[in-house]
């Protein structure tokens, strides 16, 4: 998810769409675990996706 779209939703999205990615993301890391998954780079999205969304709730709380 780009920062752009991030910014246009609301905190309550916010929190239901890191939970989401949070929820993907244990399972992505399951997965490979087991047995090799094709595209390993999605791992690296989805992390970095986590960390956008948990950055801008927290920014959106200190203000």
């Amino acid at each position: 998810m780009k920062q752009s779209e991030i910014k246009g939703l609301s905190a309550a999205q916010l929190q239901e769409n890191l939970s989401q990615a949070k929820k993907a993301y244990a399972n992505l890391k399951l997965a490979h675990a087991i047995s090799p998954i094709e595209n390993p780079l999605q791992i690296r999205v989805l992390r970095r996706s986590i960390a956008r969304l948990a950055t801008e709730l927290t920014k959106r709380e200190l203000q």
